[in-house]
C-alpha cells in the first residue's frame, strides 16, 4: 500500500512538472505571432499569456475525460503506467524543445500513454475507435483545416482592405492583434491543461478505485486548479527557442497576419475543446501560419522549415508510444 502511494505522488509531481513544460514548450502558440510582429515585448506578451492559459484551464472538463476514459482499457490503467506515461511525454517535450521544433504535447502524452498500456497489457488495450475519432482523425483535419481557414480568413481581409494604407492596417492590427492573441491563449488553456487534469484523475481512479456501477468521471477541483496553475507558471518561464522558429523562422509576420493566424487557430481549438477533442494547439497554430503565409504568396513560407516542423508532427506519437512503453518497462523492475 505504501509504494502504491508513493506511486500516486509520484504522479502528481510528474504531472504537475509535464504541465509546467508544457506551459513554456507551448507558449509559441500563444505569442509568437504577437511578439515577432512587435505589437508586445516578450515579457508583456507571456503575462498575458499566462493569466489567459490559466483562466482557459477552468472553462470545461470535456477534453480531461477523453483523456481519462476514451484512450485506454480501465483495466490497463495503473499508477505505474501513467507515471510512464508522463515520464515518456516529458522525455519528448524536452528533446522538441531543446532543438527548437514545435511538437504537439497533447499526442506526446497520448502515444506515451498508450505506448506504456501497450507494454503492460498488450495493444488489446488500446481503444482504437477511441483514438481514431477523437485523436488520428483530429491529427490530420486539424491542420489541414488551420492551413485552409487561415489563408482564407487572411484572403477575405486583403479584399476588404485592398484600398487601405500600410500605415492605417498596422496601427489598427496592432490593436486587434492583442484581443486575438489573448483569444489563442484562452484556448489553448482550454484544451492543453485538462490532458493533465484526466493523467491525474486516471491515477487517483486507479489508487482509490471506482465504486460499483459509477463510470462517471469527476475531475477533482484541486486536480484543475493545480494544472492551471503549473501551466501558467510554465508559460511565464516562455520558451524562446520554439516562439523564435513559430514567430519568424517560417514566415515574416505582420499585425494583420498574426490576427488572422491567432483568430483561426483560437476558433478551431475553442471547437474542439468543447468537442473534447484533444487537439494539438500546436499544430493549428502552424498550419494557420502557414495558410496566411501561402496567401500573400506561396514562396514567403520557409517550406524547409515546414518540413522539419511536419516531420516532428508525424514522428511525436510512435516515438512517444516507444518511450511511454520503455519507461514502463525500467519502471516496473523497480515496482514490480
Amino acid at each position: 500500500m505504501l509504494d502504491s502511494f508513493v506511486l500516486l505522488v509520484c504522479v502528481v509531481i510528474f504531472a504537475l512538472v509535464f504541465d509546467y513544460i508544457n506551459g513554456f514548450h507551448d507558449t509559441a502558440n500563444s505569442i509568437a505571432t504577437v511578439v515577432s510582429t512587435r505589437v508586445l515585448r516578450p515579457s508583456q506578451a507571456v503575462m498575458m499569456a499566462a493569466a489567459l492559459n490559466l483562466f482557459g484551464a477552468f472553462l470545461g472538463v470535456e477534453v480531461a475525460k477523453t483523456i481519462g476514459k476514451g484512450m485506454v482499457s480501465g483495466a490497463s490503467v495503473t499508477q505505474v503506467t501513467v507515471l510512464a506515461a508522463l515520464i515518456g511525454a516529458i522525455i519528448w517535450n524536452l528533446i522538441t524543445w531543446y532543438f527548437g521544433i514545435p511538437s504537439s504535447s497533447s499526442h506526446a502524452l497520448i502515444g506515451a500513454l498508450c505506448g506504456s498500456a501497450a507494454a503492460y497489457s498488450g495493444l488489446s488495450a488500446l481503444n482504437m475507435q477511441g483514438l481514431m475519432q477523437k485523436v488520428f482523425i483530429p491529427m490530420i483535419v486539424s491542420p489541414t483545416l488551420g492551413l485552409v481557414v487561415g489563408f482564407l480568413v487572411m484572403t477575405s481581409l486583403y479584399w476588404m482592405l485592398v484600398k487601405a494604407k500600410p500605415g492605417f492596417v498596422n496601427r489598427w492590427f496592432s490593436k486587434l492583434q492583442l484581443v486575438s492573441a489573448g483569444f489563442m491563449a484562452l484556448s489553448h488553456g482550454s484544451n492543453d491543461a485538462q490532458k493533465t487534469m484526466g493523467i491525474i484523475t486516471l491515477a487517483l481512479m486507479s489508487y482509490y478505485g471506482t465504486p460499483a456501477g459509477n463510470h462517471d468521471f469527476q475531475i477533482p477541483f484541486w486536480v484543475v486548479l493545480s494544472c492551471a496553475l503549473a501551466m501558467g507558471m510554465g508559460t511565464l518561464a516562455g520558451g524562446w527557442k520554439i516562439i523564435h522558429t513559430m514567430g519568424s523562422k517560417m514566415i515574416k509576420l505582420q499585425p494583420i497576419h498574426g490576427f488572422a493566424a491567432e483568430t483561426s487557430a483560437a476558433i478551431m481549438i475553442m471547437t474542439a475543446s468543447h468537442m473534447g477533442m484533444p487537439v494539438s494547439t500546436t499544430h493549428v497554430i502552424s498550419s494557420s501560419i502557414m495558410g496566411v503565409g501561402a496567401s500573400k504568396r506561396f514562396s514567403a513560407v520557409r517550406w524547409g522549415i515546414v518540413g522539419s516542423i511536419v516531420w516532428a508532427w508525424v514522428l511525436t506519437f510512435p516515438l512517444s508510444f516507444i518511450l511511454g512503453g520503455g519507461a514502463f518497462l525500467l519502471l516496473n523492475i523497480f515496482f514490480h
